[in-house]
């Protein structure tokens, strides 16, 4: 009977160091993974207005231009959605400086923006660019 109540007041502490080891493998495991996490985006180049006259020929870039009425053409060329990707696989491979600059009127939808974006980086380019379209100034009457 005595053994049995010296054990029991034998533990009178919690040891803390497993939990201090397991606190220092979840840091060190964080941190090493951390930089993994950052979401890897598309990096842009945004133009200021009138800044794209006169600074490169069409024949070093490529041109992707969305209308408002949903017409596509790359370099003045019609085209569609489902030939995106090969008509810009040709053109960014043509291209000098492998540089495509995406112009869209203000009334066009972000996604078509970006699978534009989206496929010009998978079709290799190394820079992209958007042009904001100005609007035209409207008559007052008076």
């Amino acid at each position: 009977m005595a053994g049995a109540q010296e054990l029991e007041e034998s533990i009178t502490g919690i040891n803390v160091t497993p939990l201090v080891d397991v606190c220092l493998v979840l840091v060190i495991i964080f941190m090493a993974v951390a930089p993994f996490a950052i979401q890897a985006g598309i990096k842009v180049l945004q133009s200021k207005s009138n800044a794209a006259q006169g600074k490169a020929s069409a024949s070093e870039n490529v041109n992707a231009k969305l209308t408002a009425a949903g017409l596509l053409t790359v370099n003045g060329k019609p085209t569609t959605f489902e030939q995106l990707q090969q008509v810009l696989d040709e053109a960014v491979a043509a291209s000098k400086d492998k540089m495509v600059i995406v112009s869209a009127e203000q009334k066009n939808k972000v996604r078509e923006v970006v699978v534009i974006l989206d496929t010009a980086k998978q079709a290799g380019a190394q820079k992209l660019a958007i042009v904001k379209e100005e609007a035209a100034p409207e008559a007052k009457g008076g």
